[in-house]
């Protein structure tokens, strides 16, 4: 199954109208965060496949209508318009025969929203484990994919606390062994810059601007 993954800068490869024919053996679209929802209903409405999307610490206009707990929920400044994409964060869905898990959000570093501290995506990913659990009963493996805004923490991540990877994400990868993890939040400004790197088995996969992934054929990467 070839993947599109798209996170941070609306890419004009993707944000074309030859999209169709670009990607036309595309079954998937995930969406790592930082981009705004109408960048993703162009992508849904123009290859009518699925798409599944975590947020990031940018374009945040529409995370009180995903996630609770916001004051802002019920703002009428900010009508809600709707979207084809569907949002997988701290939950997990099962697609076309794979099992995807998502954790949005960044490491904490000016309170504001969808921002944690190393605990907190602890417990986030502690929500996750009952169905992890059932996966692994029913299906015979917990996860396949983990796609997350941040990083791990040393893989692919900046010195800069805005930037910091998560541990606890180092801790799913060995616990749950996910054949990928997806991220984004990290620009890449170089064609000498890391995009895959290998850990524990599991491919951390960059998916800055844009990135197809063949899951059929694990792509060429570095080890930590």
């Amino acid at each position: 199954m070839k993947i599109l993954c798209v996170s941070d800068q609306i890419d004009p490869l993707v944000y074309t109208t030859t999209i169709k024919e670009r990607f036309s053996d595309v079954e998937m679209v995930l969406c790592a965060g930082d981009l705004p929802m109408d960048y993703l209903d162009f992508i849904v409405s123009s290859l009518n496949k699925p798409l599944f999307f975590v947020f990031g610490n940018h374009n945040l206009d529409q995370l009180n209508y995903y996630v609770e707990g916001y004051k802002d929920h019920y703002d009428l400044d900010q009508p809600y318009q709707g979207s084809g994409a569907v949002h997988v964060g701290s939950r997990t869905i099962y697609q076309d025969g794979l099992i995807i898990a998502g954790l949005g959000g960044s490491m904490r570093y000016n309170r504001g929203k969808n921002q944690f501290t190393e605990f907190q995506m602890m417990l986030e990913i502690i929500k996750l484990i009952p169905r992890l659990i059932f996966n692994r009963i029913f299906r015979g493996r917990y996860v396949d994919i983990l796609l997350t805004h941040a990083s791990p923490k040393g893989i692919h991540d900046k010195e800069d606390r805005c930037h910091w990877g998560f541990e606890a994400f180092r801790w799913f990868m060995r616990t749950f062994k996910p054949r990928y993890l997806i991220h984004g939040h990290i620009h890449l400004y170089s064609l000498c810059d890391v995009r895959v790197t290998d850990y524990e088995g599991t491919q951390v996969i960059n998916a800055y601007s844009h990135y197809v992934l063949d899951s059929s054929s694990p792509p060429p990467s570095r080890r930590v």
